[in-house]
């Protein structure tokens, strides 16, 4: 249904690349609940304006902006919070309909709703009956 993300690929990049101020990855919760899969991820201090979320053939990709730029008068004590551009891809199986996907940002979390495919939902088969002639 979903594929996980994996945070060593993004942390070898990281000590590669000797980057300290971008995220190792986006918090994400994910459940199916009825006939629909919800996607929940935190990207807190985003506006909605710099959030972006595409969907390629089976793979839904969300990336964010934050940026803060001290002024020079002020003398910075803390620089923890990762600044840039940051994304996540998550890999979508063929029993959901990107197509009907839907999206919502409030209080720097994204919900996202995937409905399943309809080939991917239970149905009744019926029996088929044939008289045993004896």
């Amino acid at each position: 249904m979903l594929m996980r993300f994996d945070p060593f690929q993004e942390l070898t990049r990281q000590a590669m690349t000797g980057t300290r101020r971008s995220p190792v990855s986006m918090p994400m919760d994910a459940y199916r609940e009825g006939d629909a899969v919800h996607i929940w991820i935190d990207i807190p201090g985003v506006n909605g304006d710099d959030l972006d979320l595409t969907v390629e053939k089976n793979a839904l990709t969300v990336t964010a902006n934050r940026s803060w730029e001290p002024s020079e008068s002020m003398q910075v004590l803390a620089g923890e919070r990762a600044q840039g551009t940051f994304s996540r891809s998550i890999s979508l199986g063929d029993n959901l309909d990107a197509e009907g996907l839907e999206a919502s940002y409030e209080d720097g979390v994204l919900h996202v709703t995937i409905p399943m495919a309809e080939q991917a939902k239970p149905r009744k088969v019926e029996i088929g009956r044939k008289s045993i002639a004896g």
